[in-house]
């Protein structure tokens, strides 16, 4: 009896170290692929910051008419000058939001947030550092706000599908959810 059980963890064992290596084999796909995701077809766009190109390559792909940065205004650092460049060399309306993943969205700035994204040209592409946690937030108040999407489709956003793993005291990005679970008690979702 003491074998049989032996052999089942074994095997339980092997099952869960696959399972780790089958999603950070995931993950670091979305990273090389830089987590582009379309959130409404035609309309909004989620990605991780864009490296070499990248903002070049999805203006091309769908059309691109604006850029939502939610790592906020970085002047003098690389990233955040070629983002300009690009943005300004695709005639692309750029935008800055600065927020952090580890800290929570207030009622207000998911209004001003809103708001912004409303009159921002679409396509609209939003980015934080690597399009999971910050980005995951505002295209779920996207999906609620403005697309009109009930409120399941809308957390959708924040999932590991996306890269978004937060787990309260294991995650800096659990404050994602918090604010979620808090926003949408004040959002007006479609009944689906």
């Amino acid at each position: 009896m003491r074998d049989h059980f032996k052999k089942w963890g074994l095997r339980a064992f092997g099952l869960c170290c696959a399972g780790v290596a089958m999603l950070i084999g995931y993950l670091a796909v979305l990273h090389y692929n830089g987590n582009f995701h379309a959130v409404v077809e035609g309309e909004l766009y989620r990605s991780a910051q864009m490296m070499d190109g990248e903002l070049g390559d999805y203006t091309s792909a769908v059309g691109l008419k604006s850029v939502l940065n939610l790592r906020g205004p970085a002047p003098g650092a690389e990233w955040y000058e070629a983002e300009l460049a690009d943005s300004a060399r695709l005639g692309l309306e750029h935008a800055d939001y600065g927020l952090s993943a580890s800290r929570e969205v207030t009622n207000e700035q998911a209004a001003e947030l809103i708001a912004l994204m409303r009159r921002l040209p679409k396509p609209l592409l939003i980015h934080c550092k690597h399009g999971s946690d910050r980005s995951g937030l505002i295209a779920a108040l996207y999906m609620a706000a403005i697309a009109g999407e009930d409120e399941e489709t809308a957390e959708r956003q924040l999932s590991i599908y996306y890269g978004h793993f937060a787990v309260p005291y294991l995650s800096a990005a659990y404050p994602m959810d918090e604010s979620w679970e808090r926003l949408e008690d004040v959002m007006q979702f479609a009944e689906n």
